[in-house]
């Protein structure tokens, strides 16, 4: 297989399209919706921090246990519960009996579904594609252009226009979006049972999923890449409606449109990340896509007016986009399947936590250097990861992996006959 997805991936890119269009919703409708509750932005900033707490408790332990349970399951419960928080939630806000602490609730069991949700549908992926580059690279590629354009053109607005026919409806929304995918999900085949094997600790088997990471280079330089990356957009970010009303001049209108400039960029980099990586290498890319971001981030900081840096924003978003759709690819052809959930894990957990940390060095930096300063400083600290991409993230680190992980496929699937052969042999003995 060589780049044809199978006609059960379009069931997965089905309920991913619907499930997009549910979070952009979600993601418009939720400040309204608290708006209505508090004006006080310390209570906006612990909301946001509650969506990001259940990685930080869940997301190692999470990963050992999708590991150990069938995948396909997981994610049909995990949208099954989160469908029911949100019929439940739909139920308090229409009877007018929620508020903000129970938004909180309801972000912090939401996020605690997503865990688990992405974590094993990052896994099962690969199960469904064979674990083949090109065609793993189209489909993330084709998951990720439907996250941009579902959740962020189509449902933003679409919540917003929900949320003006009634408090309640775009979370109703939300939560047909979380049946339909795990309907979905369940309508395909079954996965393989998992052959049975002495369990240890769940600690334990995490940190053997982060011990792996840790010790493959090339998995180090795909978490480090969206962790510095994290750090960087997450820096400029943090005061981005500052730079772009004080310092480009633009309203408030004009400003979502701005940021429409990111996302319709993504959109193109996800679609065209396949073709580049053709090409360049995947590699070569990843190397190309970390110099694009960089400069990019420099010329959005350095710009003299709103058109040159709405231009700035959609060459990163490509970069972004492309460089999305080939990193996982990456990770879930090379992984082991029985580590694959706990390497993903600690992947996004590696990923995550450089984030917050970005956005308080960002704010902190523009406070006493000035708006345009964490655009600058993060462009450089992008520029350190052109370096590393080029090193750890190589065409020829990249290909010497998947030599290695296919021979390692070989060498266990004649292994797995030869255990079934012996198995054959004992039964037809005994029968005689």
């Amino acid at each position: 297989m060589t780049g044809k997805l199978p006609a059960r991936f379009r069931r997965i890119w089905s309920a991913s399209a619907v499930s997009a269009l549910g979070d952009g919703i979600y993601f418009a409708a939720l400040p309204l919706l608290a708006l209505t509750m508090t004006h006080n932005s310390i209570l906006f900033g612990a909301m946001e921090a509650c969506a990001l707490l259940p990685w930080l408790f869940f997301g190692m332990v999470g990963g050992a246990l999708v590991d150990r349970w069938d995948r396909r399951r997981t994610m049909v419960i995990a949208d099954m519960c989160r469908f029911s928080l949100l019929v439940l939630v739909t139920v308090l806000v229409g009877a007018g009996a929620a508020n903000i602490y129970l938004l909180f609730a309801v972000v912090f069991l939401l996020g605690i579904g997503q865990v688990f949700f992405d974590t094993a549908s990052i896994a099962f992926l690969p199960e469904v594609l064979d674990r083949d580059l090109d065609t793993l690279q189209v489909a993330n590629s084709r998951l990720q252009g439907t996250q941009q354009a579902f959740g962020g053109f189509v449902g933003p607005p679409t919540g917003s226009l929900l949320f003006g026919l009634g408090r309640f409806v775009p979370i109703l929304g939300d939560a047909l979006s979380f049946l339909f995918s795990s309907l979905t999900i369940w309508s395909l085949p079954k996965s393989a049972p998992k052959p049975a094997k002495e369990r240890g600790s769940l600690l334990r088997e995490a940190r053997e999923g982060a011990a792996y990471l840790f010790g493959n280079r090339l998995l180090v330089g795909l978490s480090l890449r969206p962790a510095v990356g994290n750090f960087a957009f997450l820096g400029a970010s943090a005061v981005l409606v500052l730079f772009v009303k004080d310092t480009l001049h633009l309203g408030t209108s004009a400003y979502g449109v701005y940021l429409t400039a990111n996302a319709i960029g993504a959109l193109g980099g996800s679609a065209v990340a396949p073709r580049v990586a053709g090409k360049l290498g995947t590699g070569g890319t990843l190397t190309l896509t970390a110099c694009v971001e960089a400069l990019s981030l420099l010329g959005i900081g350095l710009s003299p007016n709103a058109w040159t840096a709405g231009v700035g924003e959609a060459v990163l978003g490509a970069a972004m986009g492309t460089t999305m759709g080939l990193g996982p690819s990456v990770r879930q052809a090379i992984v082991p399947d029985h580590l694959m959930g706990r390497v993903a894990a600690t992947g996004r957990l590696i990923a995550l936590c450089a984030g917050p940390a970005g956005a308080v060095f960002g704010g902190w930096l523009a406070h006493v250097a000035g708006l345009r300063a964490p655009f600058i400083v993060g462009a450089g600290i992008l520029a350190t990861m052109t370096v590393v991409a080029a090193r750890l993230t190589s065409n020829k680190r990249i290909e010497a992996a998947l030599a290695e992980a296919a021979e390692r496929r070989e060498r266990e699937s004649a292994e797995a006959a030869e255990a079934a052969e012996r198995a054959d042999y004992t039964s037809y003995q005994r029968a005689v």
